[in-house]
């Protein structure tokens, strides 16, 4: 007990409490005011703090957490996107094209067809053609970007508007798909998207802004009270975040806590420095703080664009020429690293192959070489391939991992689009969250929506059981789960909800006022329809947030 002598707005009884502080949830009950958490006690302790105005929130044998925390995420795109061409509820190709005929119907003055949310897995080799759009949309320019932001889907007048055709290189950081003739095939992969997507029309402040709040909204609805935006600039179809973000915290329409990552332009050196040192200095603003740099290493192994270490194999399981790609020269990135860190920013990574891991972390090891240790806190995110010799280079270099749980499942476009072309003994080195925590890795949390769900129980269901909920849309068509992935590499409940609230507290330098049901933090709460400690593993996936408050303040409450 704590505060005693300050009356309760809120208190919450009848289930346990996951407080962070231990690795199980303890008996107790817990009373906010003020914003802050009053009182972690016994109920008849706890009830001590109310009066007539105080507010008894039956927990109904459900589960008290800290309000979770996205390490990796992009709300003010996904957002945008909902309000757009929106695939992302679809799982086949004749769903996409009723959905993007549908919305072409409904929005005749749309100069472009923009949106996204499509899956690589639908498609033969992962690559959608501009025929299938040219069918659907044949008298409008199209351009829908995957659901990992890595590729665009265009039809033929979109390429033929942004003079891209069968005589068009493809760009140092990115990929045409061609047809036989060497015609553009209405693929395109990393930077060849922006060949199309420099013309797409930019949504609106207005558009933006209401993106961003149902975004903001929608994460509420799953629990999420904190998040660290993974991509703050402007990017094709999209204004800049960063006065999206000034916006929203400024007129108080922001609620969520939200540190946003700067972009670090790939095509540019060190000279960027001051510019991103000044978006630092005026973007501290009410809950937005940019006080993070986004530095993307590499691809995504999907289409062959991850950095890695060995190169891909082929259908036949031979060596290709291929190994990915570096976007930036392990050079510059070292440069790059040691100053940002001089400069006291955080950097976040996009690490995916070993390769891009090992060069990230040898930059960082760089920067503690010349700057000393610090509390800067820098993060690597996805690792979908770690070289065991790295494993261990987290703790050493203080380096947290940042995961995205969802992804370390069997589902297609793992087991079609990836596993093949790494080969056994590399695919057995995939998302090795278990190696990391025994290694001694501090693990932080993300979902990359809108690449995938936004939802934490179902990265935390997948982070303990290795296979994806049997309703999460990437699901078995069987209704049943599917086999464990490398189950060895599996986190015990408390450690995966724990990446999911401490670990992304930590990261996002958030761990003295959040991250933990404390006396005197933030009393930003979720309340589970039930205990998942209690119930089989399996069944993870299936518990659902009833209500969600930011500073004691209800802002979510299911109707279920």
């Amino acid at each position: 007990m704590a505060n005693s002598r300050q009356r309760a707005d809120i208190v919450f009884v009848g289930g346990r409490v996951f407080t962070g502080t231990s690795s199980e949830p303890i008996e107790a009950a817990v009373a906010t005011g003020g914003g802050r958490i009053l009182a972690v006690g016994d109920e008849t302790s706890v009830r001590s703090l109310t009066d007539g105005a105080s507010e008894v929130v039956d927990l109904a044998g459900g589960l008290l957490v800290p309000g979770f925390q996205d390490a990796h995420v992009h709300p003010a795109v996904a957002g945008v996107q909902m309000l757009r061409c929106d695939l992302s509820g679809q799982r086949s190709v004749d769903g996409y094209l009723t959905v993007i005929a549908e919305y072409a119907k409904a929005n005749p003055d749309a100069a472009w067809i923009s949106g996204g949310g499509w899956s690589m897995d639908v498609f033969p080799d992962g690559t959608p053609t501009r025929a299938m759009l040219d069918v659907v949309v044949p008298d409008r320019p199209v351009l829908l970007t995957n659901r990992d932001g890595h590729g665009a889907w265009v039809n033929s007048l979109a390429l033929r508007l942004s003079g891209v055709d069968r005589d068009t290189p493809d760009p140092a950081d990115g990929r045409i798909e061609r047809e036989p003739d060497g015609s553009p095939a209405g693929t395109l992969h990393e930077g060849a998207m922006d060949l199309v997507g420099v013309h797409v029309p930019v949504a609106t402040p207005d558009e933006a802004h209401a993106g961003l709040l149902v975004a903001q909204q929608h994460l509420f609805s799953l629990g999420v009270t904190s998040w660290q935006d993974a991509m703050i600039g402007a990017f094709p179809g999209n204004p800049d975040n960063f006065d999206v973000y000034l916006r929203a915290a400024g007129d108080g329409s922001l609620q969520a806590r939200v540190v946003g990552a700067l972009w670090w332009d790939r095509e540019r050196g060190l000279e960027q420095l001051p510019e991103l040192e000044e978006r630092r200095r005026t973007g501290q603003v009410g809950r937005f703080k940019a006080t993070t740099v986004k530095i993307m290493q590499d691809g995504i192994a999907e289409n062959f664009t991850a950095s890695m270490l060995e190169p891909y194999l082929d259908r036949c399981g031979c060596p290709t020429g291929n190994s990915g790609l570096t976007f930036v020269a392990p050079q510059l990135l070292t440069e790059a690293v040691c100053a940002l860190d001089r400069s006291g920013f955080q950097v976040h990574f996009h690490a995916l192959g070993d390769r891009a891991v090992r060069e990230a972390l040898d930059a960082l090891a760089a920067a503690r070489a010349a700057n000393g240790t610090n509390d800067n806190r820098h993060h690597l995110a996805h690792l979908q391939v770690v070289h065991p010799d790295d494993l261990g280079r987290f703790a050493q270099l203080g380096a947290a991992a940042n995961i995205q749980a969802l992804w370390a499942a069997h589902e297609p476009q793992m087991d079609e689009l990836t596993i093949p072309f790494l080969g056994p003994e590399r695919s057995a080195l995939q998302y090795p969250f278990g190696d990391l925590q025994r290694a001694g890795a501090r693990l932080v949390a993300g979902s990359d929506w809108s690449v995938s769900s936004p939802n934490p129980l179902w990265g935390i269901h997948v982070a303990v059981n290795r296979a994806v909920p049997v309703d999460a849309p990437n699901a078995s068509a069987t209704g049943k789960p599917r086999e464990p992935f490398y189950p060895e590499q599996a986190l015990t409940l408390a450690q995966a909800v724990t990446a999911y609230t401490a670990g992304s507290a930590w990261v996002n330098h958030l761990d003295d006022v959040t991250g933990t049901v404390e006396v005197g933090k933030y009393a930003d709460l979720v309340v589970l329809d039930r205990d998942p400690f209690e119930r089989p593993a399996e069944e993870i996936g299936e518990t659902r947030v009833r209500r969600t408050y930011v500073d004691g303040r209800l802002v979510f409450a299911s109707t279920d």
